[in-house]
C-alpha cells in the first residue's frame, strides 16, 4: 500500500507548538528536520538539563526524542490526530552520546488503522554511530 504525506514539516511543527507547548518549556530545542511518508527526522538541541552524571545525554531525554520522532512520523502520514498515544516504547542504549545535539531518525514499519509500529535510530549530530535504537507502538483512535 502506497502511503502519502498528509502533513508537511511546517504543518507538524505548527501542530506541536499549538497542541504541546509544554515541550518547549526549556526553550526551542525540538526541531522537525524532515518528514516523508512513513518517516521523520527530529533534532534535539543540547540543553544542560539533559546531562546525567558522566557527562552524557540522559536516557529520559533520548526517550523523549524517540517518542516525539515516532509521533511526528505518524502525524505526517495520517494527519493531525492529537490523541494517537504511545502504547509501548523499548530502548536499547548502545553507546554514550556526546553532550551535543542528537538526531532521531524514525521509520514506520507498520501503519494500520488502529496501530502504528516504528523504529528510531538516534545518534549525536555529526556522528554516524548509533547511540540508541528504539522500537515503539502507537494506538491510533478510531475516526
Amino acid at each position: 500500500m502506497k502511503h502519502q504525506l498528509m502533513m508537511s514539516r511546517e504543518d507538524v511543527s505548527a501542530f506541536l507548538r499549538r497542541e504541546f507547548p509544554q515541550i518547549y518549556m526549556q526553550g526551542d530545542i525540538w526541531h522537525v528536520e524532515e518528514v516523508a511518508p512513513l518517516r521523520a527526522v527530529l533534532r534535539m538541541d543540547y540543553h544542560e538539563s539533559q546531562i546525567r552524571p558522566g557527562g552524557t545525554i540522559s536516557g529520559p531525554a533520548m526517550m523523549t526524542l524517540a517518542d516525539l520522532a515516532l509521533y511526528v512520523a505518524i502525524l505526517a502520514s495520517i494527519g493531525p490526530v492529537g490523541l494517537a498515544v504511545t502504547t509501548n516504547l523499548n530502548i536499547n542504549f548502545l553507546r554514550k552520546p556526546e553532550p551535543r545535539p542528537m538526531l532521531g531518525e524514525c521509520r514506520l514499519l507498520k501503519l494500520g488503522k488502529r496501530l502504528a509500529v516504528g523504529e528510531v535510530s538516534m545518534r549525536s549530530e555529526g556522528s554516524d554511530d548509533i547511540a540508541a535504537h528504539v522500537t515503539g507502538t502507537y494506538s491510533i483512535p478510531s475516526a
